[in-house]
């Protein structure tokens, strides 16, 4: 194949020059051509966000053609990042270092000397050692690792004991050394090698090693003198296979996983059953009972209300385990049902239930932003599902952080749709709605507040803590810092792409028609006045009491999987199963759905009408779990530590709980409104 390249002018404050093979993208060579190295990253093991730029350590340019001095050199050149990668936190910088493919001079030795260290440069070859930082480097989109230095006790009297003069037993010596109370010293790795394995013209292997001979101890007014040994050799492995060595599927697959998806699954099998067996049998009864009133058996309300009196104990009498009304010998309903039951529980706020929440405009925001969520997660899990047909999304740098992007805008379409029909299916029901002159004047500015609360409600939060985290990141001079272009390039994209869409969605929603071949779209008339909500009730009929327990069993369905992506978030794993995180999604769902229609059931069943909010809050309270088991999770999975990681940490873990919240909750409020819509269809209404 024909070697192609071309050099590429980043716009960037220091205007650096980076030439690139336009191989890299094709992962084809021939014989000779140059591969690059790019170096990445360094940072402590145990904080994953406080990564610097490689060069932030004193190592010096290796004396290549590429090398400073020389004209047109590509050390430390940026390369072109796309936006998923710069928010990922990736900065490659060419390494300097000659690489030719499938060179068959059995190994080519590059070094560099250092100028003598200072004080500062000491202290950070220390620091490094100290803290255990490692660097990542990539060679044709493949990652390797390596650590930078090691502490270690006096490594002439280590080699001259049974330890051997290899230093294949460091963490021996350490050890003998610590229980013996002596201090460490910090040492550094000078010599790596760089094996390179290919099949045919693909580049499918690399391994990088340390020699733990070459650890030298780090001093002030030395000079460092590191070396890299770069080899090639063949291989059968296939190229698309090449990846497999990154992904840890003794973790990933191991049995708890799949146990999980059944634990999880068999739970939406129980409470389907609960649903079932509590609310449609009970539902039942309860129409067969209110049937008795208005059937020609029926009397007054007087009558029914001291039938009530005296006779509520024999309430469930009236109607058989079947839920159907018990008959005399005459065919007329039998029992003390057959005076007349005056409506309770759920029917009686038939006239309050479809009235308009507290907030609606706020609402209408947050569940249009739910919808955007709902819509985001399921496209950004079936597109990395179907990476077998366009490139798995683990394999290249910042692909998941594009696909959301992509889908969030995109989406933004659908937000506005959901918040504008929501706000103008319970407007009517408002005061304002009611009145002509209050439609008129009111509702334009209630419209106007849903919208731009759906436009801004996301952005403004995602903005607050990310601009937190970014100020942290800059004083620190970590590559998490996002630049100025980057940011520049999504205000614009959230300013033409989802901002626009938006308001179209919101336009399109406001003149949907949702009331069917109806004009009210309401199975019942709203009331003028509400009607008071009892205080004196049972302790279940209290949402507080029951959404924490709505909350606990949708966490307890996702919990498992939960912890496989905080370890591919915070400790270097590929995440890769995503069928398993399509299944738990949809898991997810139903539970959601299924607890908060019980917990709406026993609040109206307690003639508390105000349903929405409950139903949003019993599907929301998931976050709330979320968040404390990161807080568990931090605490006894990792070794997390300082200012950089526990903000980078938690800022991250409070955007992740709030968007599962406000998409548990926008799930929980449609299923509820679908419950709530479908048991007072079949409540006939004087």
């Amino acid at each position: 194949m024909k070697q192609i390249l071309s050099q590429s002018t980043l716009l960037t404050a220091a205007s650096l020059v980076a030439v690139v093979t336009g191989d890299e993208y094709t992962h084809r060579y021939k014989k000779g051509d140059r591969v690059d190295l790019w170096v990445n990253k360094v940072g402590p093991y145990a904080n994953p966000q406080e990564a610097y730029e490689y060069y932030t350590l004193p190592y010096c340019a290796p004396d290549t053609k590429h090398h400073p001095s020389n004209e047109n050199g590509a050390f430390n050149a940026l390369k072109a990042h796309s936006i998923g990668e710069r928010l990922g936190g990736h900065a490659l910088r060419h390494s300097g270092h000659d690489l030719l493919f499938a060179d068959d001079k059995g190994g080519v030795l590059e070094t560099c000397t250092t100028e003598k260290l200072t004080d500062e440069q000491t202290a950070l070859f220390a620091k490094a050692a100290n803290d255990q930082w490692f660097y990542q480097m990539y060679v044709d989109d493949l990652p390797v690792w390596g650590m930078v230095g090691e502490m270690l006790p006096d490594l002439d009297a280590a080699k001259s004991e049974k330890f051997g003069s290899d230093l294949s037993h460091l963490e021996e010596a350490v050890a003998k050394h610590a229980r013996e109370g002596g201090a460490l010293t910090p040492y550094v790795y000078t010599k790596r090698t760089l094996v390179v394995s290919y099949n045919d013209d693909r580049v499918v292997k690399v391994d990088l090693t340390s020699d733990p001979s070459s650890l030298k101890e780090v001093k002030k007014g030395m000079a460092l003198t590191f070396e890299l040994d770069i080899q090639w050799a063949k291989t059968n492995t296939p190229f698309h296979s090449r990846f497999d060595r990154y992904l840890d599927h003794a973790f990933f697959k191991h049995q708890i996983h799949w146990f999980s998806i059944f634990n999880s699954f068999m739970m939406v099998l129980f409470l389907m059953g609960l649903v079932a067996l509590i609310l449609l049998r009970t539902l039942r009864k309860d129409y067969a009972r209110y049937a008795l009133n208005h059937g020609p058996g029926g009397r007054d309300l007087e009558m029914a209300e001291q039938n009530d009196h005296h006779g509520s104990d024999d309430e469930d009498e009236d109607v058989d385990e079947n839920g159907k009304p018990l008959l005399d010998e005459g065919g007329r309903p039998s029992g003390p049902g057959r005076m007349g039951v005056e409506d309770s529980g759920w029917k009686q706020v038939h006239g309050d239930v479809f009235r308009a929440p507290k907030f609606l405009p706020l609402l209408a925001a947050i569940l249009g932003t739910g919808w955007q969520l709902v819509t985001l997660v399921m496209g950004v899990v079936l597109f990395a599902v179907a990476g077998p047909l366009h490139g798995e999304v683990h394999e290249e740098r910042g692909e998941v952080l594009h696909a959301i992007l992509v889908f969030y805008s995109l989406s933004s379409i659908v937000a506005g749709y959901a918040s504008g029909s929501y706000f103008k299916l319970y407007f009517a029901t408002t005061p304002a709605g009611r009145s002509k002159g209050g439609a008129a004047a009111g509702g334009t500015t209630q419209w106007q507040l849903t919208m731009g609360l759906t436009v801004l409600l996301l952005p403004t939060i995602l903005v607050s803590i990310l601009s937190v985290l970014n100020f942290i990141a800059l004083c620190y001079q970590t590559i998490y810092y996002i630049p100025f272009l980057v940011l520049l390039k999504l205000f614009f994209l959230w300013v033409f792409v989802s901002v626009p869409l938006c308001i179209l969605g919101t336009l399109l929603g406001r003149h949907a028609k949702l009331g069917g071949k109806k004009s009210d779209p309401f199975p019942c008339r709203v009331n003028a006045i509400p009607r008071p909500i009892p205080d004196d009730i049972q302790w279940y009929g209290v949402p507080a009491n029951l959404i924490p327990f709505a909350g606990l069993l949708s966490f307890g369905s996702i919990f498992i999987e939960l912890y496989y992506i905080l370890t591919s978030l915070w400790n270097y794993k590929f995440y890769h199963v995503y069928g398993f995180l399509l299944g738990v999604y949809a898991i997810l769902c139903l539970v959601v759905c299924m607890t908060t229609v019980i917990v709406v059931y026993f609040s109206l069943n307690s003639e508390n009408y105000l349903w929405q909010w409950t139903a949003f809050y019993s599907g929301s309270s998931t976050a709330l779990y979320v968040f404390l088991y990161s807080i568990y999770y931090f605490v006894f999975k990792t070794s997390m530590n300082g200012l950089v990681q526990t903000s980078f940490y938690f800022g991250y873990m409070l955007l992740i709980s709030l968007g599962v919240g406000t998409l548990c909750g926008t799930l929980g409020h449609w299923s509820a409104n679908k419950f709530v819509r479908t048991i007072f269809q079949n409540v006939k209404v004087d």
